[in-house]
């Protein structure tokens, strides 16, 4: 899945910003699958490279609010929809408008605005499951969204809280000290909660024509936009991590699910170089580093992850490692 390059570099002057020197950021862009070079010229790059920046980074400085840090200095935007939100009337018409053309520069989630009698919500959603696994790529993307709300209405609003649906447990003081406003971890689903006064916040550079404009524009951007076809693996994962925590679907649930034979199912895989297991072991495996650094208990990653008990998740991870996770913890947290 490709994306727009622009947020990749703001990415690497933010790591630099934050004191990582050039090596470090190159070893970084390396380890994900980039170069230096690659970065300052391309134009689109990979959605997972991304991702992947923003959790090795937030190693790399040993800061878990690195990536909340570069979303909130997040400001401008060349795309079009950029550009959509900036000629909008006010607040609510920029979200609505976001809401229908983003997939033309990030396809892989929705905005959603959703009203209630006492505030809304500016609800995203994953349209490949399988990137929430991200968690840091996550915080990095929801307080982007709220640095370009405030950037193009000029007004240094606070939303009533800010959510996310995974945990963070001791780091979650951080995040809030960060936002200056409630920032809640383990909720049901991601979102911004405005009140209805900041969604009338209006846009100073609203620009009737020029709106108009460039929403014709981007309806023939996205009638011309090829349908992108998931991989066979990005919707294995999307379904295994939507029914997280406790259980983990069987290959015939998954098979099921996608309206195949259990037999065909395998059979795709193994054409695609994969299998079942295989899936679910690297699955796992990358959803315990990243609970660990989350700051939760090995029982509770155990349950999680869909193992019957610790002792099971303490087997497997011993297989995928050669090191016990207390071990692993101990010397990824001292990293």
């Amino acid at each position: 899945m490709k994306i727009d390059a622009a947020r990749l570099r703001h990415l690497i002057s933010a790591m630099e910003k934050e004191g990582c020197d050039r090596e470090t950021v190159n070893k970084i862009l390396i380890k994900c699958g980039i170069s230096r070079r690659d970065a300052e010229q391309a134009k689109f790059f990979d959605y997972e490279t991304e991702a992947k920046i923003v959790r090795e980074a937030c190693d790399a400085l040993g800061d878990i609010t690195f990536g909340a840090k570069a979303g909130l200095c997040w400001k401008v935007s060349n795309s079009v929809t950029g550009y959509i939100s900036k000629y909008s009337k006010d607040l609510r018409a920029a979200i609505e408008n976001t809401s229908r053309f983003h997939e033309i520069i990030d396809p892989a989630v929705f905005y959603a605005l959703k009203l209630s009698s006492n505030a809304a919500s500016f609800e995203v959603s994953w349209k490949d499951a399988g990137y929430s696994k991200y968690h840091r790529h996550t915080e990095f993307l929801l307080f982007g969204v709220l640095s370009r709300m405030r950037h193009i209405t000029q007004s240094a609003f606070y939303p009533i809280e800010l959510r996310f649906d995974h945990e963070v447990r001791n780091s979650a003081r951080e995040f809030e000290k960060l936002a200056g406003f409630p920032v809640v971890f383990g909720a049901e689903s991601l979102e911004i909660i405005l009140s209805h006064s900041t969604l009338d916040l209006p846009i100073p550079t609203y620009d009737l024509k020029l709106r108009e404009h460039l929403t014709e524009y981007g309806d023939r951007l996205l009638a011309e936009r090829p349908k992108n076809k998931m991989a066979l693996r990005s919707q294995v994962e999307g379904l295994l991590t939507k029914s997280l925590p406790s259980k983990m679907l069987s290959a015939n649930d998954v098979a099921s699910s996608l309206g195949m034979s259990a037999s065909t199912f395998a059979r795709r895989l193994k054409d695609d170089g994969t299998s079942f297991r295989t899936i679910v072991d690297e699955l796992r495996f990358d959803l315990s580093k990243t609970l660990m650094k989350d700051g939760m208990t090995l029982s509770e990653i155990s349950f999680a992850l869909g193992y019957a008990d610790q002792a099971a998740f303490s087997t497997a991870f011993k297989r995928w490692t050669g090191t016990a996770p207390r071990d692993f913890s101990i010397t990824s947290r001292a990293g």
